[in-house]
């Protein structure tokens, strides 16, 4: 399994992180979660395009995650291709269908086909995923891909997530802001310590970074580790991780 980060940044984007975007890929198939601003352009720096992805995974429908998906769409429609399969928490057909009443012309252009999910396993782009309730202002889904990769979608660290993730090889985590934050709906470095905490993980890779992270990297690994003695490191755009 190939796991490609292409944009670990957030509603406040930099020109080095775009918003959120993960590439999930294994013998010939491919599943993209989440398709926030500047994953049309991340997808084609990475050489799978934007023609390799026909099956979309969304966490939840905060802007910074579906703001490319109707651009996607189009790309598609005009690149040839036919269809696309977006699969996600329930709300994720009324998106698609007001999207599409705002852009009427982009209405039956490829076969779309929407999907709602519930907490619980399914079966999406050939792969077998576990979905988990996360803590987040809006309805959120964390996935599993059975004990290679896990990503938390949007969330507040907590004990349950935490228990969701372990075992994992790769564990993908919101870490959004540092300890002198004051935030809800998503992590601090010291929360997210304390629910990993004596969780069995293989390498955690910290995602939906704010600006307010950059220059701080090397205080929030401090603040994690104060509580959790597992490999911690920060994503980047375009690092791609293999997992056997």
């Amino acid at each position: 399994m190939r796991v490609t980060f292409l944009g670990t940044g957030s509603a406040l984007p930099t020109g080095e992180r775009f918003q959120a975007g993960i590439l999930v890929q294994e013998d010939g198939r491919t599943v993209l979660i989440d398709c926030g601003a500047g994953a049309l352009q991340r997808l084609q720096q990475s050489g799978v395009g934007y023609e390799g992805v026909s099956t979309v995974l969304l966490t939840h429908h905060h802007l910074d995650h579906v703001s490319d998906l109707l651009p996607l769409v189009k790309a598609r429609w005009l690149a040839g291709e036919d269809h696309l399969e977006v699969v996600g928490p329930q709300g994720t057909k009324a998106l698609l269908d007001d999207l599409l009443a705002v852009h009427e012309y982009m209405q039956d252009k490829i076969d779309l086909q929407v999907r709602e999910v519930v907490p619980g396993e399914f079966s999406v782009g050939g792969f077998d995923v576990s979905a988990y309730e996360t803590r987040h202002s809006l309805p959120c889904l964390a996935y599993r891909f059975d004990d290679r990769f896990t990503f938390s979608g949007d969330s507040e660290a907590f004990a349950g997530l935490a228990n969701f993730a372990e075992g994992s090889a790769i564990l993908a985590h919101d870490c959004s802001f540092p300890d002198d934050v004051d935030v809800s709906n998503h992590p601090t470095p010291d929360s997210l310590g304390r629910a990993l905490a004596g969780r069995e993980i293989g390498r955690v890779y910290l995602t939906h970074l704010y600006p307010h992270t950059e220059g701080r990297h090397e205080e929030m690994l401090e603040s994690i580790g104060s509580h959790y003695d597992g490999d911690v490191r920060f994503a980047e755009d375009l690092q791609t991780i293999s997992i056997e």
